[in-house]
């Protein structure tokens, strides 16, 4: 087995749970779920908006959420289309905020370099 393979064998994607007070009920805090993100996910995302990275746009951040989102069970929460459209008619506060949690390891591209 090549070292890829024994890598990809190894990989231990811990999930993160993303919290939305806005979309709670009387039960509580919504709350979905997302693996970290992978090269392969920056890779779809940059194909779609070129410099995700160092423009984020609220139209990235909206296929990063219907990319990324999970239930509890691991199941997707959203798909494109219509569910996007509804997305893009959230607040702008809401999405930025899913989408920072969803991404919040990853560094600035400045800082990466320096590191």
């Amino acid at each position: 087995m090549g070292l890829a393979k024994e890598l990809r064998n190894r990989r231990n994607l811990k999930v993160r749970e993303i919290v939305v007070p806005e979309w709670g009920d009387d039960s509580g805090d919504f709350k979905m779920y997302c693996k970290p993100l992978t090269c392969y996910d920056l890779n779809i995302i940059q194909k779609k908006h070129p410099n995700f990275l160092v423009n984020t746009t609220i139209a990235s951040m909206v296929d990063l959420i219907v990319m990324k989102a999970e239930s509890v069970d691991g199941e997707k929460l959203f798909t494109g289309g219509e569910d996007k459209v509804d997305l893009m008619g959230e607040e702008t506060n809401i999405i930025s905020e899913i989408a920072n949690q969803m991404f919040s390891e990853i560094q600035d591209p400045q800082e990466a370099e320096k590191n």
